[in-house]
């Protein structure tokens, strides 16, 4: 069976010179990628004690689904602004040129519940940090944070400090 990296096709130059694109549609593209990653991804949750998994869109709700499915557990979207249609927290973060927001459900998350937060990429720590950061207002707890790729150059660990992060993927550069 293939190494989890070798289903990660890397793209030179895209968006921009200089900058090599990590693509996930290879591995979703293929049945034993998919697999492998939701199994590597699972895995650093054996003997989490946790509740719930959020997930980002729309990456984190494709691993986190089916590791939540897999597990028992409920998911909870975590959306862009305007795309829920309940009464809802939000969080803005930094993006490279400008700013961005997300939400979630305000009854998404119980006090008290442990939660994991899954996506598919770790690049800044923008997205998920602010991610983190609802479930807290809502009164969880973010136990675990999984995510299949990271780019070390990016520095996002910085920014989920005192988090427990873990990556099945680690790409030195941006």
């Amino acid at each position: 069976m293939k190494k989890i990296e070798e289903y990660v096709k890397s793209i030179p130059d895209f968006p921009e010179k200089g900058i090599i694109f990590r693509d996930v549609t290879s591995v979703l593209q293929d049945a034993d990628g998919l697999h492998l990653a939701i199994d590597e991804m699972q895995k650093f949750l054996e003997g989490v004690d946790f509740d719930v998994i959020a997930g980002t869109e729309s990456r984190g709700f494709i691993f986190g689904v089916p590791i939540a499915y897999n597990l028992h557990k409920a998911f909870v979207p975590v959306r862009k602004k305007g795309k829920l249609p309940r009464e809802t927290v939000s969080a803005e973060y930094e993006l490279e040129y400008g700013k961005a927001e997300i939400e979630m459900h305000k009854d998404a998350i119980q006090p008290g519940q442990k939660v994991v937060l899954v996506d598919d990429l770790i690049a800044t720590g923008g997205t998920i940090e602010a991610a983190a950061r609802l479930v807290e207002e809502l009164g969880g707890e973010v136990v675990k944070i999984i995510f299949l790729m990271e780019l070390e150059g990016l520095k996002g660990r910085e920014k989920l400090k005192g988090y427990d992060v873990e990556s099945v993927i680690h790409y030195e550069g941006k």
